[in-house]
């Protein structure tokens, strides 16, 4: 046993310094204050304090003519310039058949809600048949959580002679 934790160990720390090394300036990993500004951005000058400039983030080339193009490519299966309706609806049949478990090309409801029975069984851990609170939570969809903003603070604006001061 402690033979396997060392090789985690030792395996753990291998990665985290391949992963170091492979990032340090010089050695192929990406120099962010290397990178250019693109064309049609604003340059930003760099602060008096000697500190390095703020960088600007990449503005994409693909415009949305461009990804309406691969969104039409996709659909147009044959390449013909134009989407029949069989093609418009090859990902509907997908679906459908991944819920027509039985192929006779009808769905019964318990055909449709079969995800659905199997997430309340899954829940269902004292199997009563019944879901009590706790158990009614697990069934709770799983969301991705979201990088937070860290934008720094807005200073207050004075507006001298705008207002009447009270008191």
């Amino acid at each position: 046993m402690r033979r396997w934790l060392a090789l985690a160990v030792l395996a753990a720390v291998l990665v985290g310094g391949v992963f170091a090394w492979t990032r340090a300036p010089g050695r192929g990993g990406v120099t962010l204050a290397a990178v250019p500004a693109q064309a049609g951005q604003p340059v930003a000058d760099a602060p008096a304090d000697g500190t390095p400039a703020p960088l600007v983030a990449p503005i994409s080339e693909v415009t949305p003519a461009m990804k309406e193009a691969r969104r039409f490519g996709r659909y147009d299966k044959d390449k013909d310039g134009e989407i029949t309706r069989d093609e418009y609806f090859v990902s509907r049949r997908k679906a459908f058949a991944k819920l027509d478990l039985d192929g006779d090309g009808k769905l019964g409801f318990e055909e449709y809600s079969a995800k659905a029975a199997k997430k309340f069984a899954t829940a269902d851990a004292d199997r009563d048949g019944k879901l009590a609170a706790a158990e009614f939570a697990t069934t709770a969809v799983k969301r991705r959580v979201r990088a937070a903003v860290n934008c720094p603070p807005v200073a207050p604006v004075e507006h001298e002679g705008d207002f009447e001061k009270e008191g």
